[in-house]
């Protein structure tokens, strides 16, 4: 029955974006021209973050794909930086907002909050993580040998990120804080053990922060994964449901013309290049914060890292 009763969910869903769809489709050319579609995105939070270049450069290729269909639209970052938090509640407060859109890993309380639009944008890369460290907590890493060993080590992160409540519901020790350059000085001064970190995030990070922190090191031998989607997400309005509905019908144009996958490859390459996954113990956690509009069956959507993971012969 809950299986029966998730894909329901997952129906009506898809039955409400396609009607979504085909009303913004019947706008003319005449008011589309007249008023393009708007998103307005955070700018990254600090010099050294560049994160989310991938998902902007993703949004404009999916307002590219259906501009025939929807009409013209506009991109930009808003003109002040702002925290994770901020963006949050711009978005949350509806058509007013300051920002628009964000691109963040979901969870329950976000997916409450915001409309998702339930396209995993970096096929659950996020969600296999790996370890900033000082150099010298290698050996003790190295004898790591199941999860409750993993668990002896303290692990650094942002009280906001969904990470948060994964690790959390499975028993880690956490250190939070809510300023993101905060959280590398505090690792350097020993303030936590491990600071988790996406695979496709941790080699820039490494290289941004490696100065101010000459011990600063990527762990070598673990890789903890959970299933742990990054959506964009946009107000709960009726234009954020258009939005919705745009972003939705784009992203699958780029899916079934293969250009998703040409983007996702070559960003795979660029964030991996230089992080050495090959033959790492690999530790897999449930996530309780996987809602049922995760596309879970449709395997486009989720890269096992099979290859970058399998030992080297």
């Amino acid at each position: 029955m809950p299986a029966l009763l998730r894909q329901l969910r997952l129906l009506l869903w898809a039955l409400a974006a396609v009607v979504a769809v085909g009303a913004a489709a019947i706008t003319t050319a005449a008011d589309a021209a007249a008023q393009p579609m708007r998103f307005v995105h955070p700018q990254p939070e600090s010099a050294n973050d560049g994160r989310h270049t991938y998902y902007w450069q993703l949004l404009e290729a999916a307002l590219q794909a259906n501009q025939a269909q929807f009409g013209a639209y506009e991109v930009h970052a808003y003109d002040k930086a702002m925290n994770f938090t901020r963006a949050v509640a711009e978005l949350a407060s509806g058509d007013e907002g300051r920002v628009n859109i964000v691109a963040r890993a979901t969870n329950l309380d976000l997916e409450s909050q915001l409309l998702p639009v339930p396209i995993p944008l970096d096929r659950g890369l996020l969600g296999y993580r790996v370890f900033l460290i000082l150099a010298d907590q290698q050996p003790k890493l190295d004898t790591v040998r199941s999860l409750d060993d993993l668990k002896r080590f303290s692990i650094g992160q942002s009280t906001p990120w969904t990470d948060v409540k994964i690790l959390d519901a499975n028993g880690f020790k956490l250190v939070l804080a809510n300023d993101y350059e905060g959280l590398f000085k505090m690792l350097g001064a020993r303030r936590f053990d491990l600071f988790s970190r996406g695979v496709n995030e941790v080699r820039d990070e490494w290289l941004s922060h490696r100065d101010a922190i000459p011990d600063l090191a990527i762990e070598r031998g673990i890789v903890l994964h959970y299933p742990m989607p990054r959506y964009f997400f946009v107000p709960r309005t009726e234009q954020g449901e258009r939005m919705a509905a745009r972003l939705l019908d784009g992203l699958q144009r780029l899916a079934r013309s293969g250009e998703f996958e040409r983007r996702y490859q070559a960003y795979k390459r660029l964030v991996l290049d230089g992080v050495d996954l090959a033959g790492r113990r690999v530790y897999r956690l449930p996530n309780p914060q996987l809602s049922p509009l995760a596309p879970t069956a449709d395997r486009f959507w989720w890269d096992d890292l099979a290859a970058e993971l399998a030992p080297r012969k």
